[in-house]
C-alpha cells in the first residue's frame, strides 16, 4: 500500500507496458512512425491510449469527439474501442500531421468510423451545437493548443450527455502547473494552471486528476 502515487522510473515504466499493454499492431506501427516525427513529444503515450479505450468502452460510448489529432494515435485507440456504428468526430487544422495516421486507421479498418475536419475545432464544435447535436455526444478528448483549453471544454461538455465524459490532456504540463502564479511566464501554463482550478471547483461535473502521462483529467458531466 502507498498513501501518495508511485514514481516509475525508466524499469518500472517498462515493467507497466511488458505487464498491461495490449495494443494493436497499428497502433504499435503509428507510434513507432510518430516516434522519429519533429513534434513526437505531442504524443500521448500508449497505456494512456488503452486507459482511453477502456473508458470508451466502460461508458458504452458510440458518438465520440477529439480535439487535437496529431498523428492520429488516440483516433485510432478510441475508434478500435467502439462499436461497429461507433464514431469519433476529430478536429484538428493539419493535413500534414493528420495524414501520417490516416493510412493505419485504413490498416486497422477503422477509417469509416472517424470523421476527420479539418478546420478550426471551435469552429467544428460551434456548427454543431448549432445543428442542434447538444447532449448527443458520450465522450471527449481534449489535446490540442492549451490557451484553447476552457473554450473547448465548454464545447463539449455542452455537446456531452448526462453522464458523458471528458479527458482533457497535459494538465500537469511537466510540472510547470505548480509554480506559483505570479512566476508564470507563458500563456500555456496559465491557462492550464486556470482550467484546473475552475474544474477542481466546477458543480457540472465530478473529476478525477490523473498523474498518467502529462497529467490526465477527468471530468464527468453530472
Amino acid at each position: 500500500m502507498s498513501r501518495r502515487t508511485l514514481n516509475l522510473d525508466d524499469r518500472l515504466y517498462k515493467y507497466v507496458l511488458d505487464a498491461s499493454l495490449r495494443e494493436h499492431s497499428a497502433l504499435a506501427e503509428l507510434r513507432a512512425v510518430t516516434r522519429d516525427h519533429q513534434h513526437a513529444g505531442m504524443q500521448i503515450s500508449p497505456e494512456q491510449g488503452q486507459l482511453l479505450a477502456l473508458l470508451v468502452k466502460l461508458i458504452g460510448a458510440r458518438r465520440t469527439i477529439e480535439v487535437g489529432v496529431f498523428t492520429g494515435y488516440s483516433a485510432l485507440a478510441v475508434a478500435l474501442a467502439l462499436p461497429a456504428d461507433g464514431r469519433v468526430l476529430a478536429c484538428d487544422v493539419s493535413n500534414e500531421y493528420t495524414q501520417v495516421g490516416r493510412p493505419y486507421w485504413q490498416r486497422a479498418g477503422v477509417a469509416d468510423k472517424i470523421d476527420l475536419v479539418l478546420q478550426p475545432a471551435l469552429t467544428t464544435l460551434d456548427a454543431k451545437l448549432a445543428d442542434g447535436e447538444a447532449e448527443r455526444y458520450d465522450f471527449a478528448f481534449i489535446d490540442a493548443d492549451k490557451t484553447s483549453y476552457d473554450a473547448y471544454y465548454e464545447r463539449c461538455l455542452r455537446l456531452l450527455r448526462g453522464g458523458g465524459l471528458i479527458a482533457i490532456d497535459n494538465t500537469l504540463w511537466g510540472g510547470e502547473v505548480a509554480k506559483p502564479v505570479d512566476s508564470l511566464t507563458d500563456a500555456d501554463t496559465s491557462a492550464l494552471q486556470a482550467l484546473n482550478l475552475k474544474l477542481r471547483d466546477d458543480e457540472r461535473v465530478d473529476i478525477s486528476l490523473l498523474p498518467i502521462g502529462d497529467g490526465l483529467t477527468l471530468a464527468r458531466k453530472r
